[in-house]
């Protein structure tokens, strides 16, 4: 058989080959915003539930992917089907003749594990393992797939209309609200809050960890959002896509990236007289988070506005969730993800903020983001609520006082600062030294 020569092949296919290939790795770069979530997540932990947190991430990618590809394609086909009156197929996910669809079903799961990861932050050092990966089966194959049935995949949301270019709602306030809703049914770690109703800080182990982490999650960001935008060639085959619609996505990201980090420095500032650098990190992802809705079709000064807004949103709702709830969100999810995803998703419905002719209605978008969030509610308290019920929630005091490093996994992350007889500059310490890297004052001499 002869070898085709390039002018004989379908430009069509060619077209089609290239604008996969820049699908597949933008949905790597998307995936290895994983590694992101882990370090930012054990940063901020004690170091006793650093391990905890590792698996936690690593078992959301492989429990909730097969979840996703089993049952969750299927829900969301159904899903919107059902809500719209048309047709859609059962399991056609695994028909042989889906392989090129696998391409696409993949980019849908690096986002859907997206929105499954964010939880775990909010919960960290008090909910057993069990329970954490019982509610990603769940998340992964309904609660998720329901919300995107329900608008990219062309459910009823869509009919009705809304805006959510990348994620901002859909994703991270998704995520975000879940996380909430999580923490205030598994109830705070020991010790952080008194009596009288009054918080304590307890501190992460490590904020280098922390803004690497974030630092990562920024750069998968891109992905996130140039990756949607971008397709090189046009549909079909005879020009190159809209690379001005691309640049517009590029900049508006990064600006509402930064404006994010200054404007959560700025309201802290203001707060406490100092420049939190977990504030400043936090504010980055938040400000990227509140443009992902919109960074199709805003200004580039909207971007600057918006992104200002959800980073300095940041400390405000943090202490509203701490101190008015009395919510332990260990990883700041909400005020990161849910409450700026909202409020993304709800800005881009004002003319000002947007493009001449975008013609995004904000009553739909206020009628989409209390859909998700009802939804999501919903079906966590559900999920969460069953569980408690069962016992198989929360870890015992005597675990969690010993750190889920060692109770859940029988692994010590730091095994020099456990030590009774030796610090961890090889001196002898002055008290014994606790999991957690601190000394038990009771104990000193």
């Amino acid at each position: 058989m002869l070898e085709l020569l390039p002018m004989q092949v379908d430009a069509g296919s060619v077209a089609t080959s290239i604008n996969y290939v820049w699908v597949l790795t933008v949905t790597f770069l998307i995936f290895f915003m994983h590694a992101g979530f882990a370090m930012l997540e054990a940063g901020q932990v004690r170091s006793k539930n650093v391990a905890n947190q590792l698996t936690k991430n690593m078992l959301t990618w492989s429990v909730g992917v097969i979840m996703f590809f089993l049952v969750g394609a299927t829900v969301e086909a159904v899903i919107a089907g059902v809500t719209t009156g048309g047709n859609y197929s059962l399991f056609a996910i695994f028909s042989p003749e889906s392989t090129l669809g696998w391409v696409d079903w993949l980019f849908g799961a690096v986002f859907a594990m997206t929105a499954a990861t964010i939880v775990s932050g909010a919960v960290a050092g008090r909910m057993k393992l069990r329970a954490y990966v019982t509610y990603t089966i769940f998340l992964a194959g309904v609660i998720y797939p329901v919300v995107t049935g329900l608008t990219w995949a062309g459910g009823a949301l869509d009919a009705f209309g809304f805006h959510d270019f990348a994620g901002g709602m859909i994703v991270h306030g998704m995520g975000g609200i879940a996380g909430l809703t999580a923490a205030a049914i598994v109830g705070p770690r020991l010790d952080r809050f008194n009596d009288d109703g009054s918080a304590n800080v307890i501190p992460g182990h490590s904020i280098t960890f922390a803004v690497l982490g974030t630092l990562i999650l920024c750069f998968g960001w891109y992905g996130f959002n140039v990756g949607t935008a971008a397709a090189p060639i046009a549909g079909d085959a005879t020009a190159l896509a809209d690379f001005g619609y691309v640049g517009r996505v590029a900049l508006t990201t990064t600006l509402g990236m930064a404006a994010g980090a200054l404007g959560a420095a700025g309201v802290a500032t203001l707060k406490t007289g100092k420049v939190d650098t977990l504030y400043v990190a936090n504010g980055m992802l938040a400000g990227l988070v509140g443009i992902t809705s919109n960074t199709d079709i805003i200004t580039w000064w909207a971007a600057l506005v918006i992104g200002g807004l959800a980073g300095a949103q940041l400390p405000i709702v943090f202490e509203l969730v701490e101190k008015y709830l009395k919510i332990d969100d260990v990883c700041a999810v909400f005020p990161v993800h849910g409450s700026a995803g909202v409020l993304g998703a709800l800005l881009v419905g004002i003319p000002i903020f947007t493009v001449p002719g975008a013609g995004v209605s904000l009553v739909n978008q206020v009628v989409f983001v209390a859909v998700i969030a009802g939804w999501t509610i919903l079906a966590t308290a559900l999920v969460f609520g069953v569980l408690k019920a069962m016992g198989q929630i929360r870890v015992s005091r005597e675990h969690e006082l010993d750190g889920l490093d060692v109770s859940e996994h029988g692994v010590d992350t730091y095994p020099e600062f456990g030590r009774p007889d030796t610090a961890t500059d090889g001196g002898v310490p002055s008290g014994r030294l606790k999991t957690d890297g601190g000394v038990d004052e009771e104990e000193v001499n």
